[in-house]
């Protein structure tokens, strides 16, 4: 079999169960339910205009030069770093070009030949590509977000291995603060009691994935992390600047010694063209919008929308039951979380997906349809976010549209391809 013939089977496969995954653009006259821009800040002209004069005032060579190890570092990187680090009251951070970047290189270096990696099981794909890389003797998984089953594991990597329980290897847990998909918030205080009293020795290192959380959580949006307290339990930071901070790239905050290994260890750090001027202007704006509290009533506005949305959707859940009893065979599940998100995602789960988002996206509202393998069977779900810039209106207008296409489903009046290829 040919080269062409193998991957046409492969993608074949994926469209017979519908998961084939395709590059699109958005309606810009849309209502964006779905970036990560939760603050939204990228159609913020204040921003706008101060990314604007950073680049004014900074030097006239706006590209690259290189690897930071080579030419691409400078003075106004290395201050940055600093400037954000303090921000998030971290000894020291690394600047890299992605949240993806960021997590392949910290975990296929850090952790030591015998150490031993648990992570929660829906950490992040590029957590998982760096674990592969990595020297770790074992890897596993813990329940989401599930305390007692990561005591249960702790326990028998304990009982197991002697040298763990002498300190002389260490083991690295791997949490986000904030879940992509489902929007849920990670126990850290539980997480950290629990490393604290089952490795005494101090080798137990908690990482921690703040990517869906900076901006949001904390004062002036310093993270979940400073929100509760527990910088010095921290062994290594991600923050990353792609989703409610608008711009791009990641940084890294943990020891200066940590982060000189990783200087000298982290292969997409080494191997990589650094980010150019612009970019590294763009991170220094939205950082001192956030330094400067001009975030903080745009934070207070996506709160009260989070919770004005949570219960217009059970309300919406509660004129359906009926529809959704098992006896109604004409209309698709729809279920939504009892408890109020601690986050602006939102996971309305449903068995048609892809339709319902089809729906609402002719309808002028951006909502995506999340299926296997980026969610569990059985999750499939639409994945809206909530944002500072969205209203009242629009909110209302979302729900609207899920009414009415669950109606239509009720009545036979959809089909079940919609004859609308979704935006994926």
């Amino acid at each position: 079999m040919g080269l062409e013939d193998a991957i046409n089977r492969s993608l074949d496969r994926r469209r017979s169960s519908s998961t084939i995954r395709s590059l699109t653009t958005n309606n810009q006259n849309a209502v964006d339910f779905s970036s990560n821009d939760f603050l939204s800040l990228a159609t913020n002209q204040e921003l706008r205009q101060s990314f604007i004069n950073e680049l004014k005032n900074g030097p006239t060579n706006t590209g690259s030069g290189g690897s930071r190890l080579l030419d691409g570092n400078s003075t106004f990187a290395e201050k940055l770093e600093r400037e954000i680090a303090s921000f998030h009251n971290a000894p020291s951070g690394l600047l890299c070009n992605s949240g993806f970047d960021a997590n392949v290189g910290l975990w296929s270096c850090l952790p030591q030949s015998g150490d031993v990696i648990v992570y929660d099981e829906l950490i992040h794909a590029s957590v998982h590509d760096g674990m592969k890389l990595s020297r770790a003797r074992k890897r596993v998984a813990f329940a989401h977000n599930d305390p007692s089953a990561l005591r249960d594991v702790l326990r028998e990597i304990v009982r197991d291995d002697i040298q763990v329980l002498k300190g002389r290897r260490n083991v690295f847990i791997a949490v986000e603060t904030v879940y992509s998909m489902d929007g849920d918030v990670a126990p850290l205080r539980e997480i950290v009691r629990l490393i604290k009293q089952l490795l005494p020795a101090g080798n137990g290192h908690l990482i921690v994935d703040e990517a869906h959380s900076t901006g949001l959580y904390g004062s002036f949006g310093k993270g979940l992390v400073c929100q509760l307290g527990l910088e010095r339990d921290m062994t290594v930071r991600l923050h990353t600047f792609g989703k409610a901070m608008a711009c791009n790239g990641a940084i890294l905050l943990c020891s200066p010694t940590i982060r000189e290994y990783l200087i000298n260890y982290a292969r997409p750090l080494i191997y990589t063209t650094f980010m150019s001027y612009p970019a590294l202007a763009a991170i220094k704006a939205s950082y001192s919008f956030l330094m400067e509290g001009k975030a903080e009533p745009l934070s207070r506005s996506l709160w009260q929308l989070i919770h004005m949305l949570h219960q217009r959707l059970l309300t919406l859940q509660s004129s359906l039951v009926d529809m959704n009893s098992p006896e109604s065979s004409m209309c698709a599940p729809l279920r939504v979380p009892q408890d109020c998100p601690e986050s602006p995602i939102f996971a309305v789960l449903s068995s048609e997906p892809k339709a319902l988002a089809a729906y609402c996206q002719r309808k002028g509202f951006t909502v995506r349809g999340i299926v296997p393998p980026t969610v569990p069977v059985g999750t499939e779900r639409i994945r809206i976010c909530l944002h500072a810039g969205n209203t009242v209106q629009q909110v209302d207008g979302l729900v609207s549209a899920i009414r009415d296409w669950v109606e239509l489903r009720r009545g036979g009046g959809a089909p079940a391809n919609d004859n609308v290829r979704p935006m994926l």
